[in-house]
């Protein structure tokens, strides 16, 4: 694939980019190095590669759903602090 004035000039609007003439160079030539190298990794035989996530052995660690907290209210109530009179708003009435 040739790497286009134009695709250069798209590539750095969508990264917001004001590149000088010589910077669109640099940029057409290491845009140009990435796709050879990619072209390169395409003629790797993967087919007996297991496709993997992480490069190491990694799991997760689940533990069992098991409900742990009972509907206590009056333990969970005693956490609760002291009520006070001038702490309770009396709603109005109309």
């Amino acid at each position: 694939m040739q790497i286009t004035d134009d695709m250069i000039k798209y590539v750095a609007e969508l990264a917001k980019l004001e590149l000088s003439d010589d910077s669109k160079e640099q940029a057409k030539k290491d845009m140009s190095d990435m796709l050879d190298y990619v072209n390169m990794l395409n003629e790797l035989d993967t087919a007996q590669v297991e496709p993997m996530s992480h490069c190491f052995p990694v799991s997760n660690v689940l533990r069992e759903d098991v409900v742990t907290n009972v509907n206590d209210r009056e333990n969970m109530l005693l956490n609760a602090p002291e009520k006070s009179e001038d702490s309770y708003i009396v709603p109005k009435t109309f």
